[in-house]
């Protein structure tokens, strides 16, 4: 296995994209559905949730900060329990990658490359995300770092060249507030913890034990958590604002229309594909680490003690599985809408809390 370190720094970068990936694209409309001008303020409380779960995961980290995620649960279910607990798990990364990589192919084939089959930019994500996980954490971690700056001024020009004339955005489109109703939105903030936070339990693969300083990270696990918030909660309020609440819950990846809004001195405009790579980005560096914490999780169960053997048939699996999981756009997005936030829920909340309570019980016993 992996002994590399990384910095607390490139922690932060990673938990940053990690967390935006493909929520950039798909939460500003479901939010949107569920609770039209008011998805905003349904992202603020989303925020405040997702900072409560770095504080559960951190306190899992805490209990043994030497172990993944995996090694904890043999640790505290036993051998043959842990095992099939971890197997649960990373069978969950697994799926999520797969998942991942249909968003990748679905968005480009739907808005940038319609003539293009699905099947061969799912293969060449692949193959790039296989290369990724065989060069090591250590290499996914420095190229996060490099590519973050290109990430955040790309991010800076969507925003500014959004607020410059012609683009028609009202602040009437937010009004009236708090219309959505107590039910809707607290649907909404569950719809938003599922895509936003909830699946950062998967990084309890490298943190704390492959971050060379545990309590530096603890801080980075929360202002990444917060800057990833504040971006999205950023992306939500124009898409509502520019588009309107309407527009935004009918499309399926309003934040790439509101890209196509651009236009400054009608010279800067149609710039939404340069913008796709912002998107991009982020959606490899979250599709990686759940990749990486499915590869990392095979190789402990089967006490291999290399784990590159298994990136191509696993590499092969992921694209067969991201080709069979949804027919269709329409039942991918019932699935993100009913099935995805109860099952991360499982595995974000419900899975740390039992790690927590069954680590109290057993000191409680060995007390005794």
């Amino acid at each position: 296995m992996e002994n590399f370190k990384i910095s607390t720094r490139q922690f932060a970068i990673i938990v940053i994209l990690f967390s935006i990936g493909t929520t950039i694209l798909v939460i500003p409309g479901i939010m949107a559905q569920e609770v039209k001008q008011d998805a905003w303020i349904a992202a603020v409380f989303g925020i405040g949730i997702g900072l409560l779960l770095v504080a559960l995961y951190i306190a899992v980290g805490r209990m043994f900060p030497t172990m993944t995620l995996v090694e904890i649960n043999e640790t505290l279910f036993g051998k043959w329990i842990g095992k099939a607990v971890s197997l649960s798990f990373v069978l969950f990364s697994l799926y999520s990658t797969s998942e991942l990589l249909l968003y990748v192919g679905n968005f480009l084939t739907t808005q940038i490359m319609p003539d293009t089959p699905i099947e061969a930019i799912i293969i060449l994500f692949a193959c790039i995300l296989i290369m990724g996980i065989r060069l090591g954490l250590e290499t996914l971690a420095r190229s996060a770092e490099l590519l973050f700056p290109i990430f955040v001024f790309l991010f800076i020009i969507l925003v500014v060249a959004i607020l410059l004339p012609p683009v028609q955005y009202k602040v009437e489109n937010i009004q009236p507030v708090f219309e959505a109703g107590i039910k809707p939105m607290i649907h909404a903030v569950f719809l938003f913890t599922g895509f936003f936070s909830s699946p950062l339990i998967v990084l309890l693969m490298i943190f704390p034990v492959s971050v060379n300083q545990q309590k530096a990270a603890e801080k980075s696990f929360f202002i990444g958590v917060l800057i990833a918030g504040i971006c999205l909660l950023i992306i939500i309020a124009l898409t509502i604002i520019v588009l309107g609440a309407d527009t935004s819950a009918r499309n399926t990846y309003p934040s790439y229309i509101l890209a196509r809004k651009i236009n400054v001195g009608d010279f800067f405009q149609r710039i939404e594909a340069i913008m796709a790579i912002m998107w991009i980005i982020s959606i490899y560096y979250k599709m990686s680490f759940y990749f990486y914490a499915s590869v990392i999780g095979f190789a402990h169960i089967f006490n291999m003690k290399n784990y590159r053997p298994l990136t191509l048939p696993l590499g092969m699996i992921l694209v067969s599985l991201s080709v069979l999981i949804h027919p269709n756009v329409a039942h991918s997005i019932k699935f993100d809408k009913e099935i995805w936030p109860l099952y991360v829920s499982t595995y974000g909340l419900v899975f740390p809390i039992l790690l927590l309570t069954v680590n109290a019980f057993r000191k409680k016993i060995h007390q005794k």
